[in-house]
C-alpha cells in the first residue's frame, strides 16, 4: 500500500439525498465505514484522490479521521449509471496484518498455438490475503498452449502469503480451436433464431 492511499476523512453530520448532493457538488464523496463490531461511521472523502485510487480493485485506504489513522478496504463503489461518477463508497474496517477475503481480477497474457484461441471462463478468483498485501491482479499465461488445454484455479500462481478460496477445480482459461469456437457461436445463433421467431 502506497502513501498515495492516505486520505483525510471528515466525519459527516448531514444525511439524506440533499446532503449527499451538496457533498458531491463540493467535489467530495460520501462514504460509510463499518466492521469489527464498530458503529458505522459516515464520512466525507476527497473526490479526485478517491477516484484515482478506486480504479484498482480492492483498494485499501489509510484514513485520517480526526487525527486517528484507520485502514479501510473499499468494498463497494456506487456510480451514477450514465456519467459513471462515484456517488458513494462502502468501506470495511481492516487491521494491519489481518487477512480478508476478496475477489481479484485475472489477466490472461500470451498466445496459444496458431489456429486456436484462449477463452477466459473466470474473470476473478476469490482469495484470502493480508489487507495491506492484496494483489492487484493475477496473471496467467497461455503462451504456446494447444487446443484442448485447460488452466484451473489450482494452477494459478499466487503471491506469497495469499491463499485460494475459490474451488481449485474452477476453470479459468480454455484453449479452443477457432473452428470449434466458430461452430459453437453458429450453434448458439441457430438456437436463438427459432426463439426469436416464436416471440414474433
Amino acid at each position: 500500500m502506497s502513501d498515495d492511499n492516505k486520505l483525510a476523512a471528515e466525519v459527516r453530520t448531514e444525511f439524506g439525498k440533499g446532503a449527499a448532493r451538496r457533498i458531491r457538488a463540493a467535489g467530495k464523496i460520501p462514504a460509510v465505514l463499518y466492521g469489527h463490531g464498530t458503529e458505522p461511521q459516515h464520512l466525507t472523502l476527497p473526490g479526485h484522490e478517491v477516484s484515482l485510487i478506486v480504479r484498482k480493485a480492492n483498494a485499501v485506504l489509510d484514513l485520517d479521521i480526526a487525527g486517528t489513522s484507520q485502514l479501510a478496504l473499499v468494498k463497494d463503489v456506487q456510480k451514477e449509471p450514465v456519467r459513471q461518477v462515484i456517488e458513494h463508497l462502502d468501506l470495511m474496517v481492516v487491521v494491519r496484518g489481518e487477512k480478508v477475503t476478496v475477489d481479484v481480477p485475472v489477466h490472461v497474457e500470451g498466445e496459444p498455438v496458431s489456429g486456436s484461441i484462449a477463452i477466459q471462463e473466470a474473470s476473478t478468483l476469490t482469495l484470502s490475503a493480508e489487507a495491506t498485501h492484496i494483489p492487484e491482479r493475477l496473471t496467467v499465461s497461455v503462451e504456446g498452449l494447444e487446443e484442448g488445454a485447460q488452466l484451473l484455479a489450482s494452477a494459478v500462481e499466487l503471491p506469497a502469503g495469499v491463499e485460494l478460496v475459490s474451488d481449485p477445480e474452477t476453470l479459468v482459461v480454455l484453449v479452443s480451436g477457432t473452428r470449434g469456437a466458430a461452430a459453437a457461436e453458429d450453434e448458439a445463433e441457430a438456437a436463438e433464431a427459432p426463439a426469436e421467431a416464436d416471440a414474433e
